[in-house]
């Protein structure tokens, strides 16, 4: 007989609802609930680079493609919000390029009291030998950073990259202009 786990029932849970009550206006991630196992750590890769500019918008002069604002929280594993937790995202640009002079495509945030977030960035392009992905390193105020890459829902590559994780794929919605992710921190 199959049975669900604690972890697998609590993703599935706020779908159940959907089926009854009809889909709401925007869906949340189907992330790691409170109480489980913080969100998975991923590949840093080889194109991080620290001291990024502080900054809710990614977008400056020259840097085209579909716009995608990025919402979340950060949560720690017993449901309390982070407030003032860091994320730093970086990613390629719409021809798959990382910007390894400057900070285009690169900066962080901090979490509003509510442990809320809002980065608006570009629908990253194809990175050779990748499925689209944007990586972002999350820390708690004096806490260590997890480093870990959110992923894009059906996306052909994603069944061939060494480094998907489907925990780590974003709920999307808008047409793709809107990616939501909840991130979970171990907080002790």
């Amino acid at each position: 007989m199959n049975t669900l786990t604690r972890r697998q029932s609590l993703l599935v849970a706020p779908f159940v609802g959907l089926a009854v009550i009809g889909a709401p206006r925007r869906v949340r991630a189907a992330t790691p609930a409170c109480g489980d196992e913080p969100t998975a750590a991923n590949d840093e890769g080889p194109f991080f680079k620290p001291r990024s500019p502080e900054r809710s918008s990614l977008i400056e002069p020259g840097v085209t493609g579909p716009k995608l604002i990025l919402t979340g929280k950060v949560l720690s594993t017993t449901c309390a919000p982070i407030a003032g937790a860091v994320l730093d995202f970086w990613h390629c640009d719409t021809q798959g390029h990382y910007d390894n002079t400057g900070f285009i495509l690169r900066g962080h945030i901090r979490t509003d009291k509510d442990g809320a977030f809002r980065m608006e960035t570009i629908t990253p392009g194809q990175y050779p030998g990748r499925t689209r992905h944007i990586h972002v390193k999350a820390a708690a105020p004096g806490g260590r950073a997890l480093t870990t890459q959110l992923y894009f829902p059906d996306e052909a590559r994603n069944a061939r990259d060494g480094l998907f994780r489907p925990d780590l794929v974003m709920a999307m919605s808008d047409g793709g202009a809107a990616g939501a992710f909840d991130f979970v921190l171990k907080t002790v």
